[in-house]
């Protein structure tokens, strides 16, 4: 390991309490999703004692925020991601209290020794992952643009390597009928529930014509209130997931059409609405993916032990981060069970010692690799060369 880099390793091993003394914090006080004012405040004044200039409610959200340290000189931007909310009843069941600490982590590492390469770090309070998701809000604001690479890592059970994730959307539909009594005078009403149950049944038919790789999914959120009264309200919420953005828009527009049918056949009235923000794909930058991996297993993790990609099968807000600029979100192991994420097993274990011995590799190794990134004027071609490959209308100037 060069110098460098060394300097980074035990800057990040000098401060190893006091980022798992937030992480604990953070795991001890979980918050919803744009609730997340303890998170983002014992964050955003860690860096900020670090030397990071810190802008709060970035893009209007109450609880994001972006800081940067800027070397004065020319060179590339790092872009660390961090997560912080957690979910209902469960709390940090998806381990965003160590996402959020790792991030910062890194930012700080690496901001070591940027004053000898150039360039910016920059760490991003990224709120809502799990609903409404801040970085959907950030990327269309352009906020992303300055970066040459982002970077996050989530917590699993194994290693493995950055992949793909599904897009979504999140589309709810309302039915209006007319109330009537369901026994003395059916002929005067019309069933807005009966729209919804039509609506599912229109879907499960047509699920034998989509691909295999798409998810539909939904709920009945409102029904009705008893059952011999003609509901003359009903709503159902549904997930439309796809392996593209251009699938998943062609996708919803054919279960926008069942909604439709639903309420011609009953005579009902129908409107529909997005209730969670559309998630794009997850591209991964391989080049950057590669860079990560092998600073993993410089910091001791066997490579054996980092499973290829996996085809997504969630959906991730970084998705519409990595439409922008090159970006990877690796995933990296802490514990020993077989627990699921959004599981309170998996809560229990992100609030672990191995946990957060995870949660300081992980961290090293996203600044390592930023370090590579500043230094390597080869891999950052490439990284930019493959990007724009992907994403031509979005494609950072290459390096000369």
């Amino acid at each position: 390991m060069d110098v460098l880099k060394q300097r980074i390793v035990d800057e990040i091993d000098q401060l190893k309490t006091v980022f798992e003394e937030i992480s604990i914090y953070i795991g001890e006080n979980p918050e919803l999703g744009h609730e997340e004012f303890k998170a983002s405040k014992i964050l955003s004044e860690t860096l900020e004692d670090f030397g990071f200039d810190v802008e709060m409610e970035t893009c209007d959200l109450p609880t994001a925020f972006r800081a940067v340290f800027d070397s004065g000189k020319a060179g590339p931007v790092i872009g660390f991601m961090a997560e912080y909310d957690a979910l209902p009843e469960v709390g940090h069941a998806c381990g965003h209290n160590l996402i959020g600490t790792m991030g910062i982590a890194a930012g700080i590492g690496l901001s070591k020794i940027i004053s000898e390469t150039g360039g910016k770090v920059v760490v991003y309070g990224t709120p809502a992952e799990e609903t409404r998701g801040g970085k959907v809000t950030m990327a269309e604001a352009g906020l992303f643009n300055e970066l040459d690479a982002a970077l996050m890592v989530h917590p699993l059970n194994s290693y493995v390597k950055s992949g793909s994730s599904l897009a979504m959307d999140a589309i709810q539909f309302e039915f209006f009928g007319k109330s009537t009594h369901a026994a003395a005078s059916p002929q005067d009403g019309i069933n807005a529930l009966d729209a919804v149950i039509q609506t599912f049944n229109s879907i499960n038919a047509m699920r034998q014509h989509i691909l295999p790789t798409a998810r539909i999914h939904g709920i009945i959120t409102e029904g009705g209130k008893a059952a011999n009264v003609t509901p003359d309200y009903a709503a159902a919420q549904f997930y439309v997931r796809g392996t593209s953005r251009e699938y998943v828009n062609e996708l919803t527009e054919k279960v926008k059409k069942c909604a439709e049918g639903a309420a011609l056949q009953t005579g009902a009235s129908m409107k529909h609405s997005f209730y969670e923000f559309s998630y794009d794909d997850m591209i991964t930058n391989m080049e950057l993916s590669e860079a990560f991996t092998n600073e993993l297993v410089s910091l001791g993790v066997d490579r054996g032990e980092i499973q290829e990609q996996r085809d997504g099968s969630g959906s991730l807000d970084m998705g519409n981060v990595s439409q922008f600029v090159p970006a990877i979100h690796p995933y990296i192991k802490i514990t020993e069970g077989a627990y699921a994420c959004h599981t309170h097993e998996f809560r229990e274990a992100a609030m672990t010692d191995q946990a957060r011995e995870a949660m300081i590799i992980g961290a090293k190794a996203m600044a390592l690799t930023g370090c590579e990134v500043l230094t390597n004027r080869e891999l950052l071609n490439e990284i930019k060369k493959e990007f724009a490959l992907n994403r031509d209308s979005h494609a950072p100037e290459y390096v000369e």
